[in-house]
């Protein structure tokens, strides 16, 4: 396994990232521990997940996986070697505390110490803000609209709220998600200029399908040791090239629950998921493996995020780690990106 420092931390995590969203919903407990077992096996030291989970959110499964990965520290007693990431939700459900914005100090007073409860644990490693309460750009959406609302918690306040937290042991550090380049300057400026909690890591989409982040925030990453801990890296299972020749394997995420993962369904997907494939044939690389490679060994990752369903998939998807790719492999996974540039963002 490989590793990297969490922001400007001492924290080693794992180039992969254990992605949990399934648990509860796709997967059960059992499955769950499976995984979880496997992946410290091989070296992957980093857990994410969210008081949100399981995907697709429901009333009925929220938290779901938050209890399975308490219920395995229960069991196992090894919660000192994971680094463990959580995330409070953004503007919610009305079955979220009431709906609305969460970040006011009673709402993710809530959030955290529920979270802590069902984790089973007395702190978190990385406290994540899922989304941001502004009106901005996020999940996909294009064409930025402004919009003068201030109904929403400043970033002071919500730092502040962080702090206390930090304070009181509950969490070590914290970091964004579908955040963009104004929203993760603004944190980091404040604070700094007002001594309070600094983003240690910004999780946001990136994959051979989506690589806007490359456009401004990748150099605030490496400018100022913010890295990416990139969710869906192989784009929902399109980058393993399940889904090809209008494939809908049986209980994958298309087939199971195709009207919420529709980020990925766009007129250039399979055009450059062919492409992307074509490059793996012709150098004898495994498809997965050579996708999630290409985001490893970017400066401005941290840890990628995988979410496997299966343990076949977790296994080859932690192989990945030990591919190399030659420079005419990332040289042709270059010149298909400037054909079909970014068809899923």
């Amino acid at each position: 396994m490989n590793y990297k420092k969490l922001g400007n931390t001492e924290i080693n995590v794992s180039t992969i990232c254990l992605g949990t969203m399934t648990w509860g919903e796709q997967n059960t407990e059992k499955e769950g521990f499976e995984q979880m077992d496997f992946a410290l096996d091989q070296g992957v030291n980093f857990w994410d997940t969210a008081e949100l989970y399981a995907i697709p959110p429901k009333k009925e499964t929220f938290g779901n996986t938050e209890i399975i990965i308490g219920n395995w520290f229960k069991k196992v007693k090894k919660r000192e070697k994971i680094v463990l990431a959580t995330k409070i939700s953004g503007p919610a459900r009305e079955y979220i505390r009431g709906g609305g914005n969460n970040y006011t100090f009673d709402k993710m007073n809530e959030a955290l110490n529920g979270s802590l409860k069902r984790l089973k644990t007395d702190y978190i490693d990385l406290y994540q803000l899922h989304w941001p309460e502004r009106n901005t750009n996020m999940f996909g959406r294009l064409g930025y609209e402004h919009n003068e609302n201030k109904n929403w918690n400043q970033f002071e306040d919500v730092l502040e709220n962080l702090d206390k937290f930090i304070k009181d042991g509950k969490i070590r550090y914290v970091g964004l998600s579908n955040e963009t380049p104004w929203g993760v300057s603004k944190y980091l400026e404040l604070a700094k200029n007002g001594k309070l909690p600094r983003m240690m890591s910004i999780q946001n989409p990136y994959s051979l399908l989506n690589r806007t982040y490359e456009i401004g925030l990748a150099e605030i990453s490496i400018r100022e040791k913010i890295g990416l801990l990139a969710y869906s890296p192989l784009a929902s299972g399109y980058l393993t090239g399940k889904y090809m020749n209008n494939q809908l394997p049986k209980g994958s995420r298309l087939e199971r629950d195709g009207d919420f993962w529709t980020r990925y369904n766009k007129p250039n997907t399979s055009k450059a998921v062919n492409a992307y494939y074509n490059i793996s044939k012709k150098y004898d690389l495994n498809f997965a493996q050579m996708s999630l490679k290409f985001c490893e060994i970017q400066p401005f990752i941290t840890s990628l995020i995988i979410g496997a369903t299966k343990m076949d998939q977790l296994k080859t998807d932690l192989e990945s780690v030990n591919m190399k790719l030659s420079e005419d492999v990332i040289k042709e996974i270059n010149e298909v990106q400037k054909i079909y540039p970014n068809p899923c963002p």
